[in-house]
């Protein structure tokens, strides 16, 4: 496949220390319903249409085949490696200490590379739940948030930077009051935070107190993700894709539901990560944030879509004496215990 958009077509964000990152990638969580193998093939399609942020995980159970895929693509010559940036994550399992340095290892194994461009702490605490576990799930070993374990956890994250096996590191899922708690302790600032962000989610306050701060929002969901796992599904959550707001705009675009989210979420700033194992869902993701942007009254719109509506809610994490999924969220502004 020919490669649709070229690399320097893809428009970047600038980093806290001056460096770049593309203002859309691909996500590779298969949100339980898609192969390894599917997820791979899917980055091999996307590398090749002019993809170069791949957001991985070591949860994720793919990046073994994705690493293939990379050196592939590296070995033939389609992308040379200082055009890609590779995000992954230590899941809550690997919080321990030493395990940070672990799990950047064995996803380096994986990926095949000899390092990662930015790496998470995927949540902020150590809470675990078993692959394909349902909704009710729950681990009684679950706790709170803790700033020092956080730190402790954060520390070997500064580490992996200090190595030269990641280039930055990043924070995901956490919340102001989190955030006001751990940032004056970092001696290495996340440069990047992953959150939740869409049109019906779009977390405002989180989303400036970061780029006051030099920290760049990156969204998942950027769609509603209504292919999300089922133990993430609630009665009461809205499809963005399905909001009036969204369906006129798109009317006036003449394009899906789907690419008016993605072009909202460039114009404002954050960088979405879609994911599909469709060629031509992903191939559209792609081109739509580089033509026919929304207008300044179309963004003003936009804004009134928001509805407060968290669709990843966590509740798999919650600790044996947590009243509710919100608890995770510190809704009183407060770090909840």
């Amino acid at each position: 496949m020919e490669q649709t958009v070229k690399t320097a077509e893809i428009p970047v964000r600038i980093l806290r220390d001056g460096g770049t990152i593309p203002v859309v990638g691909m996500g590779t969580f298969g949100s339980d319903r898609y192969t390894p193998e599917q997820v791979a093939e899917a980055v091999r399609g996307g590398i090749q249409a002019g993809y170069r942020l791949f957001d991985c995980a070591a949860c994720y159970g793919n990046e073994d085949k994705i690493g293939v895929v990379l050196e592939e693509a590296m070995e033939q010559e389609i992308v040379r490696r200082e055009e890609l940036f590779i995000t992954t994550k230590v899941w809550n399992d690997m919080h321990g200490k030493g395990d940070v340095l672990l799990s950047c290892a064995r996803s380096l194994r994986d990926l095949r590379l000899d390092y990662v461009d930015l790496f998470f702490v995927h949540w902020p605490f150590p809470n675990y739940h078993a692959p394909f576990c349902d909704g009710d799930s729950r681990n009684p070993n679950s706790k709170p948030f803790s700033v020092e374990e956080f730190m402790g956890t954060w520390r070997q994250c500064e580490r992996l930077v200090d190595m030269g096996l990641t280039r930055y590191i990043g924070m995901s899922n956490m919340t102001i009051p989190k955030l006001e708690a751990v940032l004056p302790l970092c001696r290495i600032q996340p440069a990047a935070i992953e959150m939740e962000l869409h049109p019906c989610f779009q977390q405002p306050e989180l989303f400036d107190y970061c780029v006051r701060r030099g920290i760049q929002p990156i969204g998942y969901c950027p769609m509603g993700s209504p292919s999300r796992p089922d133990r993430d599904k609630t009665a009461e959550d809205l499809a963005d894709m399905e909001m009036p707001e969204v369906q006129a705009i798109a009317r006036a675009h003449g394009i899906h539901p789907a690419l008016v989210c993605l072009k909202w979420a460039v114009a404002r700033g954050q960088i979405p990560i879609p994911f599909s194992v469709k060629k031509e869902q992903y191939i559209q993701n792609l081109r739509c944030v580089l033509e026919d942007p929304l207008t300044e009254e179309e963004m003003e719109r936009m804004k009134s879509v928001d509805r407060n509506n968290r669709l990843i809610k966590g509740q798999v994490f919650l600790w044996p004496t947590a009243q509710t999924w919100q608890d995770l969220w510190d809704p009183a502004g407060t770090i909840c215990q």
